[in-house]
């Protein structure tokens, strides 16, 4: 069975098929369609644009589809940038400015008030228009220097206290495991398993 994943971001797109693997499913990306439709991230949650992304794309395609959105809460930043996290410095995707952008804001702001989650909502669409939603998220703090070369975005900057390692330190199957995009992906496996047995 083919599933459509919505996205363009290489780096999301590998991790998902490694987190995809155990099912079979031909997973494809984007870059595999012909001219699909920009979907306008507007929405004001991450549940919203996932919902948009994977129905727009799912009756484009005609393909079962899997689309998410997710991003960076900072506490004392009421949350921001939130679903603004892949444009937070402008240009779309530039993780080094959004990065360069969320050390300015925190200045001086000791460690232990630096709490921040990561939180995605995988949205699972149908070219009926049937879909369904689930989310996951994972605590942590945001530290001032970047740190390991695994993952993109924001995962340099962000400390999982109980490894003691960011995000972009932690080998592939642990942050699988323990990453906002995991934990959802966790929830919505089991619909996908049934899916594939139907």
């Amino acid at each position: 069975m083919k599933l459509l994943v919505a996205t363009g971001n290489e780096g999301k797109l590998r991790e998902l098929v490694q987190l995809l693997a155990p099912l079979d499913l031909d997973v494809m990306g984007l870059d595999q369609l012909d001219n699909p439709p920009v979907v306008a991230e507007d929405g004001a949650t991450f549940a919203d644009n996932a919902r948009k992304k994977a129905l727009t794309l799912a009756r484009f395609s005609g393909c079962l589809t899997l689309a998410d959105d997710s991003g960076l809460c900072v506490d004392v930043m009421d949350g921001a940038p939130g679903v603004f996290s892949a444009r937070y410095a402008g240009e779309q995707g530039d993780d080094k400015a959004n990065n360069a952008r969320l050390v300015r804001e925190l200045g001086d702001i000791p460690l232990n008030q630096r709490k921040a989650h990561f939180h995605c909502c995988i949205a699972l669409a149908w070219p009926d228009g049937r879909c369904e939603t689930v989310e996951g998220r994972v605590d942590g703090l945001i530290i001032d220097q970047q740190r390991g070369s695994h993952g993109f975005g924001y995962d340099p900057l962000f400390l999982v206290p109980e490894y003691g390692k960011t995000m972009a330190e932690l080998p592939a199957d642990i942050k699988n495991r323990i990453s906002h995009r995991g934990r959802a992906l966790q929830k919505i496996v089991p619909l996908l398993k049934t899916i594939v047995q139907d």
